[in-house]
């Protein structure tokens, strides 16, 4: 019950209120056995009658009362008095940290000088095993003399359970056993996400709440904010913070720090608070360090730097030379020049999306952007200028493919997961603008409408950038043997779109056509046989891929004309002439070319038998770029896909005899499945059409077309044959739009009937050993998971991993199944008969440089995975050539002349 000035609790001689929260009422009151003035915190009534929780409480507060440092307010005591609890603790005078940022945001040196006793109070603690979990402004006092003292150190631990509070903002401590998975504990916005998802938390998410108060130090405002605490609670999980609110006057070292700390994943974020406090000494020591600029062309970008768990790219020529360039503009007599960017090893994953080129480079050639990931993390997008050092991760991109950049530069399209996307290049959300389920490219033109082709055998669409209904602009013509229109780009003038025509008749893109396509008149006609992937450059040239090289023509962009002839412009370009007509370069506004060099050594995998602890036995097989390895049902060979030159096709791996023998020929092959006979094997083709095939893998024979080119959706993928062969289980698109597992006969009536079908992506499904059970990933609840339903049905369904997974495989006795989360391999013992049980998913291993999520397969014997690994990572894929004027190269290349 509250307390009265007067009044008396114990020894103690009420005073004053000083406030009240989630943690109880606080009062001024006086010691009288000491002559001391102390802060009275009474615990609500729920804590109090709580005998179990009181105990936990009075052992915690005994660990607590050792916190003896300057910056750390102490706690003194309990005490009780008439049924009711209270914490003695130390009195501090002067306001909140709360109070102060009210008032606006801080300048540098205010905030670095507080943030350091922040830190210095957190790095105690944590060296004694003391977490906070409640760090944020209203728990910081500030003295009269400029000292920090952190209010109610572990109290969230130990007054577990749970009271609503009143502003989302400062919401009361959301508790309940800190100790227990799936219980939320911390205030909603200066919540780490994995108290929001209601996991185990370490000191890490006081690193996250500790950024949080740094960023709000300096911007004045919530670095995640909201209406509702549920609001903030999926902001905090989702979202990233408006980094264009902090200021870009702050030294690089102390963005970078903001960004390390508030990295969503704790296993990327900073791992030790200790560190900061060192990066705020190392700034107060020299006040002079560059503040973390970016580029003109991004000036929000200018404000993030990169987490420094990232690398960036190094100049092979001098960084200089790029930045007379850019800054100074073009010199008056143009020079052909050309440099090289090396990207370090913490970014391999970039130059590996296909189809299409893994970057984009910004109109005026100042930037570029580049689908890159960290060991163990999906794909996203990350931006790069060129005339410096400094590369920044772009927040929700994940999965990202095709980048390509809006006229203004603030904004880049990309494709993932199905639909086309957008992003702020300076940070936010991206918006979702359409479905793409098999993405060939897209541009974006200055009427604020963008091209794109959505899928395989589609023509190109047009939308506005906003989003909306597309509208169709082309349609393949079969009279004229065309397949697909892929590839746009607006030309300059806003009047027509270069694309690439595939044929039904080519045996690869060196033999696909270039057309041109009238906006005004929307007719479009083939200017160039032989090529794709075609790109306009100043002063009038078209530029595309054929045989892994760049060709350049002449053109008329007024009349639509070609007016000389093709010429070699550039070599050793790496292409996808066998797949998707691709080519890994783009060129700027300003004739700025950048491309991947094609004349690389493939990166050297290896095939591999890997141990339930993590442990590597390479196969004497050749180092070959391999992916998706299946081993057949005896054990004994071994089906997997090369990607080489351009080419992609099937090898059979002979485990006994060491031999590997090229089993198709026809390229743009993959997913390859045993058949239950040991004898055979099924696989999707694309080339010269779109199939799902059989062939022998002795190679005697010729292919079985199971399913052709006029199946309903040329984008479905195989993933399992069932063990009486009878049924395949595959993915393809749903009709509500989401992606779902669907079964087709094999018995040749080609009859399809969905399996798993919902709004959410469920795919990647695998058969039990005995046909009666289908583990498939499903990401309904927000997060891919693995799940078992029964086969054919009806039955429950249950959820097998808890924190992440995808690419299930079943044990071949059926009694565990496998998955991967990230780069972890998991195991989860599950139970058929009588009914289905599963047991706790448990971590076999950890990292170890194998390649993709889903290159595995299990062994027979069940305690060995079949595995890719990476040997060595060729330096010169991980390699952008730039050459500046290029144009001026062009016209002596190809000069413009009678075609």
């Amino acid at each position: 019950m509250p307390l009265t000035s007067g009044s008396r609790f114990g020894p103690y001689a009420i005073q004053s209120s000083l406030g009240a929260g989630g943690m109880g009422e606080v009062y001024r009151a006086t010691d009288a056995r000491l002559a001391r003035d102390v802060a009275l915190k009474v615990l609500p009534e729920i804590f109090a009658r709580d005998q179990e929780r009181m105990a936990r409480f009075e052992r915690e507060a005994k660990v607590l009362a050792s916190l003896n440092h300057p910056n750390i307010a102490a706690l003194y005591g309990l005490e009780e008095s008439s049924d009711t609890r209270a914490l003695v603790m130390e009195l501090v005078e002067g306001p909140m940290l709360s109070e102060r940022i009210s008032r606006g945001p801080m300048l540098l040196e205010e905030a670095l000088t507080l943030a350091r006793q922040i830190a210095e109070a957190l790095e105690f603690a944590h060296e004694r095993g003391i977490i906070h979990r409640d760090l944020k402004p209203a728990n910081i006092k500030l003295t009269k003399d400029g000292q920090v003292k952190l209010l109610d150190f572990g109290l969230a631990k130990a007054l577990e359970g749970e009271i609503e509070g009143q502003e989302p903002q400062n919401s009361p401590t959301l508790t309940a056993a800190a100790t227990r998975a799936g219980v939320l504990l911390g205030t909603a916005a200066y919540m780490a996400p994995e108290q929001a998802r209601g996991k185990r938390v370490d000191r890490r998410a006081d690193i996250w709440a500790f950024g949080c108060v740094l960023y709000e130090m300096l911007s004045g405002k919530h670095a995640f904010a909201g209406e509702t605490t549920s609001d903030i609670l999926a902001g905090v999980i989702r979202a990233e913070p408006d980094w264009s609110v902090v200021p870009a006057s702050i030294p690089s070292r102390i963005s970078r720090l903001l960004h390390r700390c508030l990295l969503k994943d704790p296993k990327q974020r900073l791992r030790d608070i200790g560190e900061a406090r060192i990066a705020i000494d190392d700034v107060i020591a020299n006040p002079q360090e560059p503040v973390a600029s970016l580029a003109a062309t991004a000036p929000s970008v200018r404000r993030r730097a990169l987490p420094w768990a990232i690398a960036t790219f190094a100049m092979v020529v001098v960084v200089g030379l790029l930045a007379v360039y850019w800054r100074a503009g073009s010199p008056q007599s143009p020079q052909v020049l050309r440099a090289s960017l090396l990207l370090d090893e913490p970014l391999s994953g970039v130059f590996t999306a296909n189809p299409g080129a893994p970057f984009a480079l910004s109109r005026d050639g100042s930037h570029v952007v580049f689908v890159g990931s960290l060991p163990g993390r999906s794909p996203q997008l990350f931006l790069r200028p060129l005339d410096q050092q400094a590369t920044v991760p772009i927040p929700s991109s994940n999965d990202a493919a095709q980048p390509f950049y809006s006229p203004d530069s603030q904004w880049v399209g990309f494709f993932a997961n199905g639909k086309m996307l957008k992003v702020p290049v300076g940070g936010g959300l991206a918006i979702t603008l359409a479905d793409a389920p098999i993405p060939h490219g897209g541009s974006w033109m200055t009427d604020d409408t963008i091209i794109f082709a959505p899928n395989l055998g589609s023509g190109l669409l047009r939308i506005a950038s906003s989003g909306g209904t597309p509208v169709v602009l082309t349609t393949p013509e079969p009279k004229n043997h065309e397949r697909s229109h892929r590839w746009p780009q607006v030309l300059p003038g806003n009047n027509a779109v270069l694309f690439t025509i595939q044929l039904d008749t080519q045996a690869s893109f060196d033999d696909a056509r270039i057309a041109v396509l009238s906006l005004k008149t929307g007719k479009w006609r083939t200017i160039i046989e032989g090529g794709s992937y075609a790109r306009y450059v100043s002063p009038g040239y078209v530029v595309y891929a054929h045989a892994g090289a760049l060709m350049a023509v002449p053109f008329d962009v007024a009349h639509l004309q070609v007016t000389g002839s093709p010429a070699p412009a550039q070599e050793g370009i790496i292409t996808t002439a066998g797949t998707s007509g691709s080519a890994e370069y783009d060129v700027s506004d300003s004739g700025l070319l950048a491309y991947v060099p094609g004349n690389a050594r493939p990166p050297e995998l290896a095939l591999a038998w890997v141990d339930r602890q993590g442990n590597a036995k390479e196969l004497p097989a050749p180092l070959n770029p391999y992916t998706a390895p299946r081993i057949s049902p005896d054990g004994k060979r071994i089906a997997v896909e090369i990607l080489s030159g351009g080419q992609q096709d099937l090898w059979i791996y002979d485990i006994a005899r060491n031999t590997l023998m090229r089993l198709t020929f026809t390229s743009g092959v993959s997913f390859p499945l045993w058949m239950p006979d040991n004898r055979t094997l099924l696989y999707r083709a694309r080339v010269p059409v779109f199939s799902f095939r059989t062939k022998a893998a002795d190679g005697s024979g010729s292919e079985q077309v199971i399913v052709g080119d006029d199946f309903e959706d040329v984008g479905a993928t195989p993933y399992s044959i069932s063990p009486d062969g009878h049924t395949l289980l595959l993915t393809k698109h749903t009709p509500n739009g989401g992606i779902g597992t669907y079964t087709l006969a094999l018995d040749g009536s080609r009859k399809v009937q969905p399996f798993l079908q919902s709004a959410a992506v469920q795919d990647v499904a695998q058969f039990s050993p005995d046909g009666h059970w289908v583990a498939y990933n499903s990401s309904e609840t927000g997060r891919d998971e693995i799940y078992v339903q029964p086969y054919p049905g009806p039955g429950g369904k249950w959820m097998i991993s808890n924190s992440g997974g995808m690419y299930a495989r079943w044990s071949r006795d059926g009694h565990e199944i496998f998955y991967r989360n990230e780069d972890k391999m998991m195991s989860v013992t599950v139970q058929t008969q009588p009914g289905f049980k599963a047991g706790t998913p448990r971590l076999l291993f950890e990292g170890g440089g194998y390649v993709g999520q889903g290159n595995y397969d299990v062994a027979p014997d069940g305690q060995h995975l079949l595995m890719i690994k990476e040997k060595e990572a060729a330096a010169s894929a991980k390699q952008l050539n730039i050459v500046l004027h290029w144009g001026e190269e062009l016209k002596r290349r190809a000069p413009a002349g009678k075609n």
